[in-house]
Order: structure tokens, then sequence, then C-alpha cells
């Protein structure tokens, strides 16, 4: 059985990034977070709406898709495109503010996954303002409750 604990991984400034093992394929993983309509389900954070999601099934390079989201009890929706994506390994999308949202996947073995997921806002044009709001680190817990969920859905 894998080691459930989500870390800490330093991607550098202006970035939040933390990896948990996962009991299970890369492939299917990554089918999970590839699929946009899944991430209501996905989401740690608890911002994602179980609202329809616009898009593909299957994000794939230059993929755009859009999910409704709520914040401080305002309601609003987001389109995001896809910027890096290899199948299995890294699909990566960026929102309209510049801010990205990269999830790689790295199989250990057949049955299981290192998965990482990174809030990077290096690519904004005033870093400072995410830190300055608290997004960083409201965004960090996040992606601690998603990567937590993830890894107890497939138990070992």
């Amino acid at each position: 059985m894998a080691q459930h604990s989500v870390t800490s991984v330093d991607r550098g400034a202006h970035t939040v990034s933390r990896q948990v093992v996962v009991d299970a394929p890369a492939a299917d993983v990554f089918a999970l977070v590839a699929d946009p309509h899944r991430h209501p389900e996905l989401d740690g954070s608890g911002t994602v709406r179980d609202t329809p999601v616009t898009g593909p099934d299957r994000l794939g390079p230059g993929a755009r898709f859009s999910v409704g989201m709520k914040q401080y009890g305002m309601p609003y929706k987001i389109t995001s495109t896809v910027t890096s994506f290899a199948d299995d390994e890294l699909v990566e999308w960026q929102h309209p503010m510049g801010h990205k949202w990269r999830w790689e996947f790295e199989a250990l073995s057949p049955s299981q996954t290192r998965v990482t997921e990174t809030f990077d806002y290096s690519t904004i044009k005033v870093p400072k303002v995410i830190e300055l709001l608290g997004f960083d680190k409201k965004n960090g817990v996040g992606i601690e409750g998603t990567l937590s969920a993830l890894a107890t859905r497939w138990p070992g």
C-alpha cells in the first residue's frame, strides 16, 4: 500500500506544489484529471461547482474548457486553455488571468503513480498580489485536499 501523505515540493518562486503517491496506474489517474467534466468531484478546495462543464470529454493540446466556480459566495465561470500536455504524464491549463494549474503523473510501478499538482502564478503580471491576498496559501490547502482525496480514491 502506498504512503498517502501529501508532501510539499519546491518548484521555485511563485509556485505552490504538492505531491502524493496513489495506488493506481498513471493512465487511470490521468484519465480522471484529463476529463474536465469530473473536476467538481476531484476538487478539494470547494471552489469548483457541480454545474455543467463545457469542453471536451478529454483534454488535449490547446483544448478549452469552462467550469463554474464559487469563492466568497460569488459564483462565476472560468474558461481555461490547455498549455502543456503529454498522455498519461502531464496536463496543464492556464486561466485568463495568466496563472496555471499543472498536473504531473510519474508511474512508479504498473499500479502506483506519483501525482504532483502545481499552482504556478509566476506567469501573471504581478505575482505578489496572489501572496498579498493569501491565494498562495489558500491554494496550497486546496491542493492538499484534492491530492488526499485522490489517494484515498484508490485504497490500494
